[in-house]
């Protein structure tokens, strides 16, 4: 059975000498992972379209026996080449990819992750790496998820509360124009290391690096 869909690649990894194993996020399956097969190879039709972060349409063949379906067709939509461009950019990226995975479970329906990520990637785009944003994601994660902390249970600072509702309220670009101070930054970035250990179990590599600015 041919379905279609669109998402985003979250990683990728080689399979064999010629396939690759390609996971997406997609707002109508979830986190689903497809197989490339003869991606690697120079003449594939695949070639130049199966990178970090890009936004495709694609077409996969589900398979009955496991979870790793077949990749068909894709057709590119964003690249989202500013991410390359910037070594603090790509680090925020990668660790809001693998918070995603961390938080959620395979084969589930998650129309308002795949939104949070998809416009998280293109305000880091737009805009200079700042470690607010990151911030903003994973309070606005943790709200989609139904996590959503609160405030009035919490030891934050009344300033950092406002942050904090800022960050959860606020659109991506307002968001960026932010200026927490620096102890409240380090307040809440203390804060939200314990939530989401303690919801989560554990927090991915390349948290500390994705909240360092250069």
């Amino acid at each position: 059975m041919i379905e279609s869909a669109t998402g985003l690649i979250l990683r990728t990894r080689p399979l064999t000498e010629t396939s690759l194993i390609v996971h997406w996020l997609t707002p109508d399956f979830g986190r689903i992972a497809t197989v490339a097969k003869g991606a690697r190879r120079i003449q594939s039709p695949f070639l130049g379209k199966l990178d970090l972060f890009y936004l495709a349409d694609f077409s996969f063949s589900r398979s009955r026996r496991s979870d790793l379906h077949t990749l068909r067709e894709i057709s590119l939509r964003e690249t989202h080449t500013a991410l390359r461009q910037d070594l603090g950019r790509l680090r925020q990226a990668a660790y809001a990819a693998s918070l995603i995975e961390q938080a959620t479970e395979t084969g589930t329906p998650l129309p308002g992750i795949f939104e949070l990520m998809n416009g998280f990637l293109g305000c880091l785009c737009r805009q200079q790496s700042a470690r607010q944003m990151v911030l903003a994601f994973e309070l606005k994660l943790l709200h989609e998820l139904g996590l959503k902390p609160d405030l009035r249970q919490t030891k934050l600072t009344a300033g950092a509360k406002q942050i904090v509702r800022a960050l959860m309220q606020n659109d991506w670009t307002a968001c960026s124009r932010l200026k927490p101070t620096p102890a409240q930054a380090g307040e809440l970035r203390q804060f939200l290391h314990g939530f989401l250990i303690f919801h989560l179990g554990r927090l991915p590599k390349g948290r500390t690096m994705a909240l360092t600015e250069d």
